[in-house]
């Protein structure tokens, strides 16, 4: 990436690295190492450490753009939704239309809403009584459902229309709606359904749609498959740019805020709004509790990749070490 500056630094340079739980994050590590390179270091042998593992095999680079560090947090919604349409029960969530072209703009957000371009085509996999609940599926990317009988799915990123991502937060504090410290989930929904119709309306001003698919291969007890088709894992997953951080690598995490999260994560997902080297998602887990947990974290802080030995030496070679 043009203007991406990677600068060395070292273990001891990373805040709360020696109170980690390294073998927690070697475990979620080992779910995704089968999907990298073979230049990345293989799992460690017998015997040794997950904390001398990371040592020996790894070094720490800082991965910078310019642009200042911002961590968000994402989640997987347990939603309530009907198989089939209602008088409550207006607003489906779509499986991948066939005549969706992968990298080719599609229908946007509107004229799937308004115009209902898709219906009658079978593709309607869920309906929701809230379009609210239906967007905030889409921004999160994956969700579980349950239905009226008891019955429940889980549905989970299948594609995307095309179009780009426009963060509805950030169009709120533009409006003066909101300010930054007040963006959350739950205000953005507040809003958005006092305004009734209007506040649908504004939502198609995100002209990104996501499509889904039903997942039924991934048992209850795990995360919903990120990025790299492996689960993820709550507290440890992180998602990021590809374009400047290598999916699949351990990630460290520093945090501001009154409560930080210095952590071992691994680059396992990405995210429409997750653009630039130090910009990152933290997967929370599923359900209520680990939404708000989500929707509270908006701060800066800085990452921290670790790259093998010869990837550091070429990418940061020419950079003096911390």
């Amino acid at each position: 990436m043009a203007g991406v500056r990677y600068t060395r630094t070292g273990f001891a340079d990373l805040a709360g690295w020696a109170d980690d739980d390294h073998q927690a994050a070697l475990d979620v590590f080992g779910l995704t190492r089968g999907t990298l390179p073979e230049t990345w270091p293989d799992l460690p042998h017998p015997g040794q450490t997950a904390r001398s593992y990371f040592e020996d095999r790894f070094i720490p680079v800082v991965i910078e753009d310019g642009a200042p560090m911002l961590f968000t947090g994402y989640y997987e919604p347990e939603l309530d939704a009907s198989p089939e349409p209602d008088d409550t029960h207006r607003f489906p969530a779509y499986a991948v239309p066939p005549d969706l072209e992968p990298g080719k703009p599609y229908l946007s957000r509107r004229d799937i809403e308004e115009k209902q371009t898709l219906a009658g085509r079978g593709l309607e996999l869920a309906w929701f009584a809230d379009p609210v609940d239906l967007f905030f599926l889409q921004v999160q990317g994956s969700g579980r459902i349950r239905f009226p009988d008891g019955r429940r799915i889980r549905l989970g990123f299948a594609a995307k229309n095309g179009h780009p991502y426009t963060s509805i937060g950030r169009l709120l504090v533009s409006k003066g709606v909101l300010s930054e410290d007040q963006v959350s989930p739950d205000a953005i929904r507040g809003w958005v359904t006092a305004q009734g119709a209007a506040g649908r309306a504004f939502l198609w001003q995100n002209e990104s749609f996501v499509f889904f698919r039903r997942i039924d291969d991934v048992p209850g007890t795990q995360g919903p498959p990120g990025a790299l088709g492996a689960p993820v894992t709550a507290g440890r997953t992180l998602a990021v740019d590809p374009g400047a951080t290598p999916l699949g690598a351990p990630v460290w995490i520093e945090t501001a805020g009154a409560t930080p999260i210095h952590r071992l994560m691994v680059a396992q997902d990405v995210g429409s709004a997750i653009k630039g080297a130090q910009r990152a998602d933290v997967f929370f887990g599923t359900g209520d509790t680990a939404g708000r947990a989500a929707g509270a974290l908006n701060c800066g802080g800085r990452m921290i990749t670790l790259m093998p030995h010869a990837m550091a030496d070429r990418l940061a070679g020419d950079v003096q070490h911390a």
